[in-house]
Parts: C-alpha cells; sequence; structure tokens
C-alpha cells in the first residue's frame, strides 16, 4: 500500500477507534476468495472483562460515554467465542494458547510448536513431537512473514511462530540446563536464525536484546555468538531505537528490531522516560510497509504482550492503556492495507481475572462505586469498593487490614488493585475469550470454537497445505 508516516498512522488509528469506522471498510469475502495477506493480532491476558474495561477507559479519558463506545476491532463484522484449554489443564498459559494457534495443534503448557506427545523440559521428547508453525508453512509457499511484540521476541507468544522446545524458559543458551545442552537442544534465540534461512521470518521487532548478544556485552548468551551480527551479516537491517526503526529505508526486505533487553516498557513509564523505543502501532506500521513488498503476500502477528504483563502485577490501569494501544495499532493496520485481500484476525491466548463490579455510566471505571441499592458504597468492612479488582494476585490485602480505597490515588497508573487472593502473579483464568475477524475468511469466525480452529481459518484463507 505504500509508505505510510507513523503520523498518519496513529492519526488513522484514532479516527478509527472513535468512529467505529472500522465495519463500513470491509465485510465478509465470499467462501470461494482467498487472502492474499493475514495479519493476526495477539492480545495476550485480553479477556472479555479486559476489553469492556479498555473500551470504557478509552472513552473516558476522551470525555466521552464509556459503556457504548467501542474499540476499532469491536467494529468487526465477525465475532467468535473460543476455548482456550490446553493440553494438560483447564487454563492455558500463553506458550500453549499461541501454539494451538500457530500450529493448529494443543500442547502441553510451557511448551512451544510441539505436540501434546512431547514431556515438558524433556529436550529428548522434542524428536519426533515438532508441529510446522503457519509462519513456517507461509514461507514453504514464499510469504514474506513477520513478528512484532511488546514483549522479548523469545518470550512465549512471538516464539510460537519458529520455535519448537519443551520449555519457554529457554530463551537463550545460558537458559538451557545441562542435560538439554548435553542432548543438543538449542534456546529459543538460537532457533530464530540457526534453521533454513528460506523459512527464517522476514521481520522481527520487539524487546529481547540480551538472548541475542553476549555475556560481554551486556547480553545473557555464553556461547559467545552474538546474533544480531550474523543477522546483519546475512543481509538483513538491524536496529535499536525508534529514530533507527523510522529511518529504515522503503526498500528494505529483512529488518530486525530490538528495543529493551528483555520486554519493552509499558505506554505509561515510556511516556515518563521519553524513552527511544516505538510503539506497538509505529512498529506494526513498519512491519507491513517491509513486508507488503512481497508479491505474493504475507503473513504476520503482532502481540500486544504487555496487557498480560501488567495483569500479572494487579495494575489494571496499565492493563487496560495496553490494550488501547493494541485497538490503535489494529485500527493503523486496517487503513494501510485492502479488505479485499487482507484478513485481519484479533483475539487473546487466555484471559486474566479482572472484574468489573459496577458502577454509574458517569463513574470513573478507575474509581470506587458511588453506591445505590444495587452496588453499595460500602462493603461489610465498612470501606470503599474499587470498580475494578483481581481474583488473585498481589495487589491481594490480608482481609482484616484492607486499607480503605477511598484514601488511595485510583488514577495511579502504579497502584496496584486489590485482589481475593494473594499470589506473586495474578493467575490466569479459563473462560472463553473473544475473536474478532474482517476480510478475506472471516466468515470462519463464529459461534463456539477452539484455539487450534482459528489456525484452521489462516491456514484456509493463505490456501496453506
Amino acid at each position: 500500500m505504500g509508505e505510510i508516516s507513523w503520523t498518519r498512522a496513529r492519526r488513522a488509528a484514532n479516527a478509527l477507534m472513535l468512529t467505529a469506522a472500522v465495519s463500513a471498510m470491509a465485510g465478509p469475502a465470499a467462501a470461494a476468495e482467498r487472502a492474499k495477506n493475514v495479519i493476526l493480532f495477539i492480545g495476550d491476558g485480553m479477556g472479555v472483562a479486559t476489553l469492556t474495561a479498555a473500551r470504557i477507559y478509552e472513552a473516558q479519558q476522551r470525555g466521552a460515554d464509556g459503556a457504548s463506545n467501542r474499540l476499532s476491532f469491536e467494529a468487526f463484522p465477525q465475532l467468535g467465542l473460543v476455548r482456550t484449554y490446553s493440553a494438560d489443564s483447564l487454563v492455558t498459559d500463553s506458550a500453549a494458547g499461541a501454539s494451538a494457534i500457530l500450529t493448529g495443534r494443543r500442547t502441553l503448557n510451557g511448551a512451544l510448536g510441539v505436540n501434546d506427545k512431547v514431556r515438558r523440559g524433556d529436550c529428548v521428547s522434542v524428536a519426533g513431537s515438532t508441529v510446522p508453525t503457519l509462519a513456517e508453512l507461509a514461507r514453504k509457499k514464499g510469504l514474506a512473514t513477520g513478528v512484532v511484540s511488546t514483549a522479548a521476541i523469545t518470550d512465549a507468544t512471538p516464539a510460537s511462530l519458529y520455535a519448537h522446545t519443551p520449555s519457554r524458559q529457554w530463551q537463550s543458551d545460558a537458559d538451557l540446563p545441562p542435560e538439554a545442552v548435553a542432548a543438543g537442544c538449542k534456546d529459543i534465540a538460537r532457533q530464530m536464525l540457526d534453521g533454513p534461512k528460506a523459512l527464517q521470518l522476514d521481520v522481527m521487532l520487539g524487546g529481547g536484546a540480551a538472548a541475542f548478544t553476549p555475556s560481554e556485552r551486556d547480553g545473557k548468551r555464553l556461547d559467545g555468538r552474538d546474533l544480531t551480527a550474523e543477522w546483519r551479516a546475512g543481509g538483513g537491517a538491524f536496529v535499536k531505537t525508534g529514530s533507527e526503526l523510522a529511518s529504515v529505508p522503503k526498500d528494505t526486505r529483512r529488518l530486525l528490531g530490538l528495543f529493551a533487553p528483555g520486554n519493552m516498557m509499558r505506554e505509561n513509564a515510556r511516556n515518563a522516560t521519553q524513552t527511544d523505543a516505538p510503539r506497538l502501532t509505529e512498529m506494526t506500521v513498519k512491519a507491513i510497509e517491509v513486508l507488503s513488498q512481497s508479491k505474493q503476500g504475507y503473513f504476520l502477528m503482532v502481540e500486544g504482550a504487555l496487557i498480560d504483563k501488567a495483569h500479572h502485577m494487579s495494575l489494571a490501569q496499565e492493563a487496560l492503556n495496553e490494550t488501547v494501544e493494541l485497538a490503535k495499532a489494529v485500527a493503523a493496520a486496517q487503513a494501510m492495507t485492502d479488505p479485499k485481500n487482507t484478513l485481519i484476525i484479533v483475539t487473546a491466548d487466555h484471559s486474566h481475572g479482572l472484574t468489573i463490579n459496577g458502577g454509574a455510566r458517569d463513574t470513573s471505571i478507575l474509581g470506587l462505586l458511588p453506591g445505590n441499592e444495587d452496588d453499595p458504597a460500602r462493603a461489610l468492612d465498612g470501606k470503599a469498593v474499587p470498580i475494578l479488582m483481581y481474583a488473585s494476585g498481589p495487589g491481594a490485602p490480608v482481609a482484616e487490614l484492607r486499607p480503605d480505597p477511598a484514601g488511595l490515588d485510583t488514577a495511579d497508573p502504579d497502584l496496584r488493585s486489590f485482589a481475593a487472593v494473594p499470589l506473586n502473579s495474578a493467575a490466569h483464568t479459563g473462560e472463553d475469550i473473544a475473536t474478532y475477524a474482517t476480510g478475506p475468511g472471516s466468515e470462519d469466525i463464529h459461534g463456539l470454537m477452539d484455539h487450534p480452529a482459528v489456525h484452521e481459518v489462516m491456514r484456509k484463507a493463505l490456501g496453506l497445505p
């Protein structure tokens, strides 16, 4: 579609969100039509309650009614509910959830790119258990492929495009246990570059630089390899800042961008520090610019990873901020692509235990219950009731010492929301998640589905074997 500036992209994203005009841009394609391109957006941990709270939050930030608002993708013409259990658990983790979406096969929690015959953490069991990913199938057909994430690109969800491992923890060789090294297992970062070049991703943008660089250069690698240098030696461009990303020539075909040692910064922290790192929307725009040069088409996965990272810390406002940013990235992608040849799917790998307890239409979603017959302003202990809470997490108070939320700054993004059960990290939950789609093949997203069925929709739309 040609180059589009980040300013234009974000303006387009905001406009689409505010007007909910997405549905006017594309309708479901005829069953016989195929997509030239597929863009998969995964909101990590983006359950239905998160979506509801985020749409309210986004509107309230601009002084509008939150309850009647829509995020950009909520106006997509197709919608389905997706069951998220893994091969060994009622509640999936990101590795098993993303692997089911990218391979069409359920696996064990913690495993990537393998079937349910693998044994967790057992390198030897990987032999005979690997399953091709959608990115690998697309590359074999000649399509360009890419991944964008606000986490380390060796983290579970982005790694599901290219890694085949019994442990999502093996991100660099420093993470490999001795028995895995002895058995010849490769770490996730190495798998991204050591495989056949014909199957390698063309675009990788996110965090995780430490897994690619040696320990003597502030990285984690113990083998002395600088995988970023090897990428450049293979003809790829490598960038480390948002300014460098913006300056990448538009005829670049292979692009690696690593903008943080580990996960990237959440939006509030990013804005406070004025760091020169791109936003999710900016990375998405650049990825589409590069991949769109492929005459055969492309497959791109974009992950809003920090939704989940914030939820795990009981930082509800931060999770909503990151959900809004994902919606902007979706809208920017729509502004850059042709609805007649591009299938866009927005889904999640799992949910989180966020709850919405009530509130008047004009009450801040971050605030406290104002009090009425249905939603009393005070709990049985006489203290105020927050609108947003978690089932579990580090925000859990000791019951008899629960502080009164009325004395707290509920607009503080660093304020941990209360949780019912004290955990160091909030737990995922097992309810179904929502999946939205538009473009060719989108009509196959409907009703009650499973993660592997979402894989089949994309595979069918691209005509992959």
